[in-house]
């Protein structure tokens, strides 16, 4: 069967990290043009790919899918004229700033007959693949609370970064959007939200530089769940990634996904066809698992280092080709950016009003 031939808008570290390297070697795809306004640092790094400087001449040419890696406020609109030229779109988080939006871009795609994917590459990070196996293995017994954050330390803003625009900027849009996705993917609907969105620096720029959000799901034994979730880019000595604490045990991961500082660093994503893996993460980053030898006796506890899954973005890209195809069913579907731009929403009204704020599940 022919390539799916692929376009990717905006070569800044979205289409350089995460987008080019992965449909690059998935075998189903084939990079055929990037969109770079301005440089040639994408016709550098992919010579026999067509280097344009408009998204309407993108829009004109006979790639079937777009994925789009630009600042946040183009989201919606970019997509739509992607969607409505009858073209299949991947897009960078958040993919809309309101739910409406988001509503919109599915309702859109379905009228189209195309997909409309939300590029949620972190449900292949290692560390979430290994926690969701726990979850669904029953492992720790029944999950009780899970700490899941995405801390850094970036003091200084950057000067002119879009991701400090007012609109769609600020990391509760930002690392938001993956935190929130994960939890939504593990559990469904949360029943309650809460939020602290705020600004941490000292020297600080137009939008929320951190957040905190608290998530209260009903499991499927009826029992009330809670996700602690959250970012700050003032965290010097950050804490765990994740902490999952259930009835029998927790598992402590410290630590990020080694994928994205991987290709910063240089590393070549292998085709998928050929046998060398990617990408294993070292024994020194595995989290710990605690078990309970005898519940009866709190003292007696096993704990394991265990080993973290492989994460793989690779494996998203597959999806899309193979749901393009007709091959899968779509891994991300649309209504994942509705879901995650409604919490944000639900989100931002809980920290106006200082209340713990109800989930309609109409809205859901």
């Amino acid at each position: 069967m022919e390539r799916i031939r692929t376009g990717v808008v905006g070569y800044g570290l979205g289409g350089r990290v995460f987008h080019a390297p992965f449909v690059s070697a998935v075998p189903a795809l084939e990079l055929s043009a990037i969109v770079q306004r301005t440089g040639d640092s994408a016709a550098t790094a992919y010579s026999s790919v067509a280097l344009l400087r408009s998204f309407d001449d993108l829009l004109a040419s006979d790639v079937e899918l777009v994925c789009i890696s630009t600042p946040s406020n183009t989201h919606y609109r970019l997509s739509r004229q992607a969607l409505l030229a009858g073209k299949h779109v991947v897009c960078d988080k958040p993919v809309t700033v309101t739910s409406a939006e988001a509503e919109d871009l599915e309702t859109t795609a379905k009228a189209q007959g195309v997909l409309m994917v939300p590029f949620q590459n972190r449900r292949w990070d290692g560390d979430f693949l290994t926690l969701k196996a726990l979850i669904s293995g029953d492992t720790v017994g029944r999950t009780v609370t899970l700490d899941s954050r995405f801390d850094r330390y970036r003091p200084l803003a950057k000067a002119g970064a879009w991701r400090d625009d007012a609109e769609g900027g600020g990391l509760l849009y930002d690392i938001g959007p993956h935190l929130i996705d994960q939890a939504l993917a593990l559990f469904g609907r949360p029943e309650r939200v809460w939020a602290d969105v705020r600004r941490d620096r000292d020297e600080q720029g137009n939008t929320a530089d951190a957040f905190d959000l608290h998530l209260w799901f009903t499991g499927a034994d009826g029992r009330e769940l809670t996700v602690r979730t959250g970012s700050t880019v003032l965290a010097v000595n950050p804490g765990p990634r994740y902490r999952l604490q259930g009835t029998r045990g927790s598992y402590v991961k410290f630590g990020l996904d080694p994928q994205e500082p991987a290709i910063i660093e240089g590393a070549k994503v292998p085709h998928l066809d050929s046998p060398e893996p990617w990408l294993d993460e070292p024994a020194a980053a595995w989290g710990t698992l605690s078990l309970a030898a005898d519940p009866a006796d709190p003292a007696k506890v096993e704990q394991t280092q265990l080993p973290t899954v492989r994460g793989d973005y690779r494996a998203f890209y597959r999806n899309v080709a193979d749901a393009i195809r007709g091959k899968a069913e779509q891994a991300v579907p649309a209504r994942a950016a509705v879901h995650v731009a409604r919490i944000i929403e639900v989100a931002l009204e809980s920290a106006r009003t200082g209340g713990v704020m109800p989930v309609n599940a109409a809205s859901w």
